[in-house]
């Protein structure tokens, strides 16, 4: 069951980092001009465990112990396969890629510090993924099972962060490609239907 929570963690943590954001272009940006790239994965990877232990600890335990364990699950379930219908239709319709502006001047580092907070922590889809989501999706854990899901979680957004901000001059091509976001698409809107059975019958 461990092992399980925490591949499960993962997997939702990272089907909801990957779908394309403002945040993501920012990293892939700073990756592609070799700009403070660390400092500014280590934000958003600190950001995302600290909103997401907060999610699975304190919103999860505080609306299961007022009795509203079943509708958080609940709407965690409706969101994940409502998610899953539009990353599918995405997968079909097709996107223009994760793009970076190329063209611009070296920013100084307390800037970008400061744009990459302004990202982070004032997007509000950062809260519905970590804490709602996320943190819903744990309320009927024990807190071994807990610990390992929410270790998935932060694990998968440290991966992504990191591997898109160092590896932004590898991947450029590849997650610009409208072909290659269809078939990511799909991935995650069956990663999702997977996450929102296992909650569900879990």
């Amino acid at each position: 069951m461990v092992l399980t929570s925490v591949l499960t963690g993962f997997a939702l943590s990272l089907s909801l980092i990957l779908a394309i954001g403002a945040q993501n272009a920012f990293v892939l940006r700073q990756g592609l001009h070799k700009e403070h790239v660390w400092i500014v994965c280590l934000i958003c990877t600190l950001s995302d465990g600290i909103l997401i232990l907060f999610g699975v600890y304190a919103i999860g335990d505080a609306v299961s112990q007022g009795g509203y364990g079943d509708i958080l699950k609940i709407g965690a379930v409706i969101f994940l396969l409502g998610y899953a219908v539009v990353r599918f239709y995405s997968s079909i319709a097709g996107s223009n890629g994760l793009m970076a502006d190329d063209q611009r001047s070296r920013e100084p580092m307390g800037r970008t510090v400061l744009l990459t907070m302004g990202f982070t922590w004032l997007n509000p889809h950062v809260y519905l993924d970590t804490i709602l989501i996320i943190g819903g999706s744990a309320v009927d854990m024990t807190e071994l099972e807990k610990l390992a899901f929410s270790s998935g979680a932060i694990t998968a957004s440290f991966i992504f962060f990191f591997a898109l901000g160092f590896g932004a001059s590898r991947i450029s091509n590849f997650i610009k490609s409208p072909a290659s976001w269809r078939v990511i698409d799909f991935v995650i809107g069956v990663t999702m239907l997977g996450v929102a059975a296992g909650i569900w019958f879990g």
